[in-house]
Formats: structure tokens, C-alpha cells, sequence
């Protein structure tokens, strides 16, 4: 499903995730797409920012964030104007495309900077009616559920 979309967004340059063990698995995702020739970007944690970079391979992922996330060491990219499509984790979203996230507003405080698609993946169990929602959240423009 999320290939399609890459494909029907004449997508180039990807923000993705490195999946935990609760979160709909990225990693295969990611060796695909990085395998097609996209540039795909993952985040890592620096202080209370999300910092994006390129992903180059298994060999760049050998930093561990101080929640256990397996993070790329990779160039460090900052021209968000050229991300095409955003793939965004969270523990729970409506139909509708609210997130709800771990509470330490990192991806609140990434996502205004993004102009591009953004598309929350879940579980079908983590998509729910309602959550709770603050004035600064930002929707999704699609929920998948995988």
C-alpha cells in the first residue's frame, strides 16, 4: 500500500521511521525504497528536536537514541522544502488524521516545517473515534492501516 502511494506521489526524497517493536515495521520499507534509488530520511533525537538524515545504509545505523530507537548516522538533511512525503508513527489516529503521539512533542514540533503529505501508519487496533487533541496538532492527510 505505502509503495503505491510513493509511486502515485512521484515521490523522491521520503521521511520515514526506524520502527520499534510496537510500531508498524519500517525496516523492510526502508531497505526497499533506499534500495530503488530514493533518498529516504530517518530522524534521530538531538535534545528536544528531531533531526532528519539520509539514510545510507545498515552500516550508518549504529546509534541507538536514548529511547532505544536505532537512529542513522547519515548526511544530515535540512531542506524539508524538498521532502515529497512524510510516513509518521503515533500510538493512536482517527479516521479523520488526528495523532497521537509518545507526549514529548518531538513530531509536534517537526511536522509544521513539512509541506508535503504526511501519512500516519497504524495498527488497525490503534486507530480509533476520538483522542485527545491540543490547538498545535497537526493532521494527517491519510491514516493507513496495515
Amino acid at each position: 500500500m505505502l509503495e503505491r502511494i510513493v509511486k502515485e506521489e512521484s515521490c523522491h526524497t521520503i521521511l520515514l521511521y526506524h520502527s520499534l517493536p510496537d510500531e508498524v515495521g519500517t525496516h523492510d520499507l526502508i531497505h526497499t525504497l533506499y534500495a530503488q534509488g530514493y533518498t529516504v530520511l530517518l530522524p534521530s533525537v538531538v535534545g528536544t528536536d528531531l533531526t532528519l538524515h539520509v539514510y545510507e545504509g545498515e552500516q550508518a545505523m549504529n546509534r541507538k537514541s536514548s529511547f532505544g530507537i536505532q537512529e542513522s548516522l547519515g548526511t544530515l538533511f535540512t531542506d524539508y522544502a524538498h521532502i515529497d512525503l512524510a510516513i509518521i508513527p503515533g500510538m493512536a489516529f482517527t479516521p479523520q488524521g488526528d495523532r497521537l503521539g509518545r507526549g514529548k512533542g518531538y513530531y509536534d514540533r517537526l511536522l509544521p516545517q513539512l509541506h508535503c503529505p504526511l501519512i500516519g501508519l497504524a495498527f488497525p487496533f490503534q486507530i480509533l473515534p476520538n483522542i485527545p487533541t491540543e490547538p498545535h496538532d497537526i493532521q494527517m492527510t491519510e491514516v493507513i492501516s496495515c
